[in-house]
This record gives structure tokens, C-alpha cells and sequence, in this order.
């Protein structure tokens, strides 16, 4: 009996709750990417179904502002088909993606659903749209996260919770990177966003750079280039929603972004198409407020911790264009890659020299720090005298310090150099540092 009064009183509850009354408008206008709506009641986030007769299913919009007495929607999908007349119903939530462990090896595409061919059983839902953790409830970052890459490891040495840029032209190896720190890092599991893809590559990447072995314990969210600017904004939305609930059941998380700049394209798509003004090499406001807000999330909480990495497209390799400059500011730290460096072959082609983790310095030991301190002056030595000793110019003994870097040289290089799929331990890396102390 007591049973039957409990699902009773479920029911009733559920009821109560129930929206049972939906506001429902009207397409009135169609410009651009940009759908017009009126004698809807929804909020700037919230998702709306758009009906077409005809079709199976309603193609899913997000309202993106307002203008009068008419709200604007972008879809998450194909506006063709759509038409002045068709049904609008606003969803009574903003956009949510079902998350577990049954995601661990999957294909999802910028909404969050499955594009491998696969059933998907997973344990509840997790909302696209949360907020960075509370700053007081951060953890401090006081342990070392293993990249398994040796430069990053030895010089720009990360910890867990931090978040790292990665900036760099098309073509110098940002792939082969994320890759080998997939395969060799010491997370418990990664979360690998790729935004603003080509087709092509992103079953390339799954393949050659990630391998069978790092996709086992990869979740990879794909929005390529011929998708919606909304599918594409969502993708990167959606990768660091899964990757904070794994890091709210206490895992230690490696996010991959690749890239921050076609997400910022995608926002200043929307921006100018909901009539924002360009500013800045024709990015809109909206896209340096958004920025923090997306970068925001990873870090550590007090349960576990999400380490991320984003990649910067910078255009004509320009450290300093707009989008470069604005997350350099926001990250805790940089990784330059070096298309002089790609095209001697020198793989990892990590500029040494102009890369830094800020927060090296208290995470590493004493001998560390100073075997680091003393590779970054050999190699800035050598640098600074590399036109006089190549054309014969310099002198050996008219400088013990260049003398020195010169002996050094190669074997810093080998040190540097490494292949995709040798892994470098960090107790194997910090031995092979410690040598050019001495």
C-alpha cells in the first residue's frame, strides 16, 4: 500500500512540474544564417524545435538574440528547407548531451551525439552551458602532469589543472603533438575537441596520431568546417561539458582543443549575423567575452582536475594577431611551434626558447630548475651566434660561453628531438636534463 501512496505522490509531483502549456510561434523571416520568429516566449540559450511538414524530424535552433518583437534563432543544422510559417516550439531547457563511461572510445559530433555507427548507453545528462568552477574552490596546482613529451616535460614542465596555449601556423605538427601526448600522458582520460576540422583529417588524426591504444581512452568531439558556426561553437561547449563531468567524479582529465581560432571564427559568424559590429581584424565583442568564459572551465575544482591544451591557428605566424594575444593573456602558459623548425625537420619543432609554462617554477625541484635555466642559455647562446659560426666568422676560443654552447649544440638537439612514438618517461626525461648541469 505504502508503495502504491509513494508512486502516487511521484506522479503527482511530476505533474506539477510538467510545462504543460508550450508557446508556440512562426517562422516570419529567413537572412543569412539567422531565422526570424515571433509569439514565441524563450530565452537568449534556450533551444527551439522549427517544424517543416514533411520532414521526420524539427530542426533544432538556439535563440541568439532579439530584435523588436521578434526573436532570433540560429539552427544547429541545415536551414534548408525552412520557410516564413513554420511551427517554432521553444524546448523547456537549454542544450544537454547524455554523458558515462560508455562514452570512453566514442566519435560524438558537435551536438553530442554518436557519429561512429555505434549504440551509446549512458547514465544521465549533463547540461552544455555550466559555469567555471567557484575561484575559492579551485585546488592549487601543486603536481606535475606528465605530457611524455620530452621538451614540455624538461623545460615548460605542466601541472594538473593547468591550461596551456598552443600556438603555431598550419602545418608544423600540432597533430603529431596532441597525438603523443594522448598516447603517453599520465590522465586518466582524454577529451580531444576537434573544431573547425577538415573532413579529411579528423579521420586521420584518430588513426595515425592517436592510435588504437589512445583512442581506448579517448572521447573525441568532431565539428568540421561544413558545419553550422552554431554546431561548431557547441562542439567546443560540448567537449568541455564532458570533460567537467569526468572531473566532478574525481578523474584527472586531459582536454585537447584544436583549434581556439576556428572557435572564434564560428562566434564571429554569429556575432556579425545578429548584427554586431566588427571590431578587430572583423571580430566581434562578443568573441573576447566568450573567450574567458570557454577557457574558464577547465582547471581544477575540488574533486578532480581537467588539464588543457588549445591550439592557435595563428594567421601568416603572427604570435601577436588578435586571437593569439587575447588567450595568451588568459592561459597559464604558451607553447610556440616554429615553421623554421618544421622545415629542418627538427620534430617536436617547439621554439624553446619563446615557449614557458608559468607555473614551471613551483612544480619542479631545485637541480630541475637549474638544469633547465642552464639548456635555455646554451641554446639561446648558440642562437644569438648562429649567422657567425655558420659562415666560419667566429673564433673558437674568443668566447668560453659560445665555445661551450657549440660542443653542446648537438647534443641539446638530440635531446630536443623526439619521435612520434617514443615515449619519454619523466623520470628518463629529468636524467637526461640533469646532465647539462654539470
Amino acid at each position: 500500500m505504502q508503495e502504491l501512496v509513494n508512486e502516487i505522490r511521484h506522479w503527482r509531483r511530476k505533474v506539477s512540474q510538467a510545462k504543460l502549456l508550450r508557446s508556440t510561434g512562426k517562422v516570419t523571416k529567413v537572412i543569412g544564417l539567422t531565422v526570424e520568429a515571433k509569439g514565441i516566449t524563450a530565452g537568449i540559450g534556450q533551444v527551439c524545435d522549427i517544424y517543416i511538414p514533411g520532414e521526420r524530424n524539427p530542426v533544432m535552433a538556439e535563440v541568439v538574440g532579439f530584435q523588436e518583437d521578434s526573436s532570433i534563432l540560429m539552427p544547429l543544422g541545415e536551414l534548408r528547407g525552412i520557410y516564413p510559417g513554420c511551427t517554432v516550439v521553444p524546448r523547456s531547457e537549454a542544450l544537454i548531451i547524455g554523458v558515462g563511461e560508455g562514452l570512453l572510445g566514442r566519435v560524438l559530433d558537435g551536438l553530442g551525439r554518436p557519429i561512429d555507427g555505434k549504440d551509446l548507453t549512458l547514465r544521465g545528462t549533463y547540461s552544455v552551458n555550466n559555469p567555471p568552477p567557484d575561484p575559492l574552490q579551485r585546488k592549487r596546482i601543486n603536481k606535475i602532469f606528465t605530457t611524455g613529451v620530452r621538451a614540455i616535460d624538461a623545460l615548460m614542465t605542466c601541472g594538473q589543472g593547468q591550461r596551456i596555449g598552443i600556438f603555431a601556423g598550419s602545418g608544423v605538427g600540432k597533430s603529431t603533438i596532441l597525438g603523443m601526448m594522448a598516447r603517453f600522458c599520465n590522465a586518466d582520460l582524454n577529451v580531444i575537441a576537434l573544431i573547425g576540422e577538415r573532413g579529411r583529417e579528423v579521420r586521420e588524426f584518430i588513426e595515425n596520431d592517436l592510435g588504437p591504444d589512445g583512442m581506448k581512452r579517448s572521447i573525441v568531439v568532431t565539428a568540421t568546417s561544413d558545419q553550422p558556426a552554431l554546431v561548431r561553437l557547441k562542439g567546443a561547449f560540448v567537449a568541455s561539458a564532458i570533460a567537467e563531468y569526468f572531473r566532478d567524479q574525481g578523474k584527472n582529465v586531459l582536454l585537447f582543443m584544436d583549434s581556439i581560432t576556428r572557435f572564434a571564427m564560428a562566434q564571429r559568424e554569429v556575432g556579425l549575423a545578429v548584427g554586431e559590429p566588427p571590431a578587430t581584424k572583423g571580430y566581434t565583442p562578443s568573441v573576447f567575452s566568450l573567450l574567458p568564459k570557454l577557457l574558464e572551465r577547465s582547471g581544477s575544482s575540488k574533486n578532480g582536475t581537467i588539464t588543457a591544451f588549445y591550439t592557435v591557428l595563428v594567421e601568416a605566424d603572427d604570435m601577436n594577431e588578435p586571437i593569439a594575444d587575447a588567450v595568451r593573456g588568459i592561459l597559464d602558459g604558451h607553447i610556440v611551434l616554429s615553421r623554421e623548425l618544421a622545415a629542418r625537420g627538427h620534430y617536436p619543432a617547439i621554439d624553446v626558447l619563446n615557449s614557458v609554462s608559468r607555473l614551471a617554477t613551483n612544480l619542479v625541484d631545485k637541480n630541475h630548475a637549474l638544469a633547465a635555466a642552464r639548456l635555455r642559455h646554451l641554446l639561446a647562446t648558440y642562437t644569438q651566434s648562429e649567422d657567425l659560426i655558420n659562415i666560419g666568422a667566429y673564433v673558437k676560443g674568443t668566447s668560453p660561453e659560445i665555445d661551450n654552447a657549440i660542443n653542446k649544440y648537438d647534443k641539446i638537439l638530440k635531446f630536443l628531438l623526439q619521435n612520434k612514438d617514443e615515449e619519454s618517461s619523466f623520470d628518463q626525461t629529468l636524467q637526461e636534463l640533469l646532465k647539462f648541469r654539470r
